[in-house]
This record gives structure tokens, sequence and C-alpha cells, in this order.
């Protein structure tokens, strides 16, 4: 009860604002595709909520060659477009995977501009050639690789590949020399895929008291068994000097439904999560998002659930050319993902990989959207924009750069704490560049000449 004798504070009848009320555009993070939005395929048209959802399901339905996408989509596209479709299958590093999830998120209409068309299913009509500078293995990951399937460039942290599928096949894949079955132009590398290599890659990490962090790739830890999965986080949790562990997965992207029907691989994980932080250990899922058109209501769902299992999700996309190069759609991305309790943490450069070049952007690009997107929510779900230096420089902010040729598209880094005296380049796609460079371009002494000037430039040896 409130004495008569303390004076009521005077309560005004409206709260004065110093902004406009948001506009709509601000609050379309909020909503997400809803409904049975699968029966817009022809052969889902019949396909259950129940049927859809079930992980097994989507597996076998999945799409991997040119007759089973028209068997799929059938008259939803013309004739034309399928042939396109054909000489792409021929031409593409990467084995083609598709899951019924994906398929049904693809706007049929315009499958030219689809951004998600553009990540998964190769067309021949837009293939550019490779940049002069690219090689398979950009990154260099072989290089630091002791032993099969484990990749050491940082001090503290390895990278451990112990399987090499994935519940679909981005084309863009930095893995794309050793990721899925070999293809008509590129003959696979191997990686730790079986339990004898899984043991070397164990014994190198407790032999290194420095590694404290681990990321486990492939590949895509969505494809491994429960039993496995558990098998791998309790190994590393017993190595006393592995502090952190990171499960990576496309799978939220692309088959968000596995998470709300396979009980035992969500089990799986939460036990190694829980383990971890009971010993001190911190355990989270990195996933793979690049636009707003991958989230639906199932997503939604999927995400809630792990963030009641108390998972710690964060995101790492990729820059691709027609799926986020617009500041207003990754700005959208970003603020969904924050929705959802999903954490964005990088936009990578799109890498250097072979048949994929009218992907790639431009540093300067990146740049520009990332100051966009600065501000337009908290900083803690706000992506660092970094290149993965090809050369094995490993990740760098994007504009750290010691020197960056616009002109004729060319990015300098260095990369003292990861290999110290060195210089890492990265090169804009060719048709982004003005007519005279990209002349220049094709002139093999004009190359070693534009190379030579920009590492001076940096300051290293001309």
């Amino acid at each position: 009860m409130i004495s008569p004798d303390v004076a009521r504070p005077e309560v005004p009848l409206a709260v004065p604002s110093l902004k406009p009320p948001a506009a709509s555009e601000a609050l379309e993070h909020m909503n997400f595709r809803q409904g049975e939005f699968w029966r817009a395929i022809p052969a889902y048209r019949d396909v259950d909520e129940a049927v859809f959802l079930d992980h097994i399901w989507q597996g076998r339905h999945s799409v991997k060659t040119p007759d089973e996408l028209v068997a799929t989509i059938q008259d939803l596209v013309p004739p034309s477009f399928i042939e396109d479709v054909r000489a792409g299958f021929h031409r593409a590093p990467m084995q083609v995977r598709v899951s019924p999830y994906m398929i049904a998120s693809i706007d049929w209409t315009d499958p030219y501009s689809d951004p998600i068309r553009i990540q998964f299913i190769p067309l021949a009509s837009r293939l550019l050639p490779d940049h002069p500078k690219l090689s398979l293995d950009s990154l260099h990951e072989q290089d630091d690789a002791p032993v099969p399937g484990l990749i050491h460039r940082y001090v503290d942290k390895a990278l451990f590949l112990p399987l090499n599928v994935c519940p679909v096949y981005c084309r863009f894949c930095t893995r794309s020399y050793a990721i899925g079955p070999d293809t008509e132009t590129v003959d696979k590398a191997q990686l730790a895929t079986d339990p004898k290599r899984w043991k070397a890659a164990f014994e190198y990490i407790a032999s290194r008291p420095e590694l404290q962090d681990i990321v486990i790739s492939g590949g895509d830890t969505y494809q491994l068994s429960a039993k496995t999965l558990k098998m791998i986080g309790e190994t590393l949790l017993a190595i006393p000097n592995v502090r952190r562990m990171r499960f990576a997965t496309k799978g939220p992207a692309v088959m968000p439904s596995k998470i709300l029907t396979d009980g035992a691989w969500l089990d799986a994980l939460t036990s190694v999560v829980d383990q971890g932080r009971a010993m001190g250990k911190d355990v989270v899922l990195h996933t793979h998002f690049n636009c707003a058109n991958e989230i639906s209501w199932v997503t939604e769902k999927a995400m809630r659930l792990l963030f009641e299992r108390g998972i710690f999700v964060r995101n790492q996309s990729v820059l691709i050319r027609g799926v986020n190069d617009d500041p207003r759609k990754m700005r959208l991305l970003v603020k969904q993902l924050g929705y959802l309790h999903v954490h964005a943490y990088y936009v990578y450069m799109h890498d250097l990989v072979k048949g994929v070049e009218e992907l790639r952007t431009t540093v300067q690009t990146a740049i520009d959207i990332e100051k966009f997107v600065r501000g337009t929510t908290a900083g803690f779900n706000t992506p660092t924009f970094v290149c993965d230096a090809p050369g094995g420089g490993g990740k760098r902010d994007v504009h750290s750069f010691d020197y960056y040729d616009r002109e004729n598209g060319i990015a300098v880094y260095s990369a003292p704490s990861v290999k110290p005296d060195r210089w890492f380049l990265y090169f804009d796609p060719i048709d982004r560049l003005s007519p005279a460079a990209q002349a220049r371009w094709r002139e093999p002494g004009e190359q070693v000449a534009m190379v030579r000037r920009a590492m001076a430039a940096a300051g290293g040896a001309a």
C-alpha cells in the first residue's frame, strides 16, 4: 500500500518518440515461408507433412541427375532449361545432389535467377572461364595436412575432416578437390574417411598441446551416424588440451527437418554438448545459410529445438553473385538469423573454385555490403566479412589488405601470425573489371607484371 504522504509520479499520456515508427520492411525478418509449399512441385504434390519432413525420405529423394530433376519438376520449366542443365552437369567439378527441401524452395517460374538454383544446379550457359590464377585446392589445405584428413594451419586450431559426403553438394565448395564422388573434370583427393585415419588424427591432436580448438567438418557432420558423431565428440573431449569444438554442417539450411525427425542424431549432439559443458569445454554447431530463401517455418521450428537443447549455433555464409551480393538481401539474412538465435559469424569471399567463376564477386563488393549491414542489428549478430587468403594465409578481415589494385582486381594480404613473411593474393573475377583490365588479363606477360606491381605496392618484392 502506498502512503498518502508519498507523491505519485505523473505518468505522461503519450511517450514522445525521437524516431518515426519502423516501416514494414524493418519487420520482414520475422516472416517465414509457411504452409505445405512443397506441394507446388509435381513429384511432391501428394506428399503429406510427416513424409516430407522425414530425413530418410529427404535423403532418398534428393536429385542427383538431370533425369531425376525432370521427373521431379516435370513441366515447370521449358525443355531448353533442361538441356542447359544437362550440359552444366557434364562440366561441373562437383557432383550434384539437391534435397527435396531445396528443390521446393526454388522459384521455378524464374530458375535462371533463383538464388538456390544458382548454388546447387549448374547451367552451362552461365559458366565463365576460370581465373588464370585459380588452382583446384586454392587454399592449399593439403600443404597444411600433417596426417590425412587433418588441417593444422593456425597455431591453436585444427580442422578435422572425417568424411567426404554431404546432404547436398554446393557448386562453390572450397573442398571440391575432395568432396563427393569423382566427376568428369576432377579426381577427388582422399580424406580421413575410415577409423584408422581418424585414430592418426586424434593422436596428432593429443601430441600437440597448443591445439585447443577443433572444427569437425568434411564433408558434413549431418552425414555422420549418431553413434559416430558421439564417438568423435567424446574422443576429442577426452583429449586434455582440446577446449573448444565445432561441428560444421550445412544441414539446417538444406534439410532442417532432420533436426526434427532424427532424434538419435540430435540426442548424440546434445550429449556431446552437455558433456563438454560439464567439463568446462565449449561445443557448438556451425552452419551455413546463404540467403533468406532457404529459411521457412521448418527452419524456425528446428532452430527453436536446438535453442531449447542449449546448443549454440553460429553461421558462416559465402558471398555469392546473384545470391546475397545485394546489401538489402544480406541485411535480411543477417536479421533473420538473429531472430532464429543463429549468430552470424562470417561472410566469406567466394574462394577461387574451379568451374564457378560466375558466382564470385569483388573485394570492393564485400566492403560495401559490410558497411551497409553494420549497425542494422546487434554487433554480436553482425558477421565479419573475411577473405580466406588463397595459398594458405587463413582468414583475413576483407578490408585488412596491404594493398588493393581495384583496376586490375588484385588484393594483397599478409598473415603475420599464420605464415609470416609471405604475401597472399585474392583476385576479383575478370568479367567485373574494365575492358582495358580484361585485355591485360588475356596477356600472360601482363599478368606477371600486374602481380609484381601489386606485391611491390604492398611492400613485398617486385
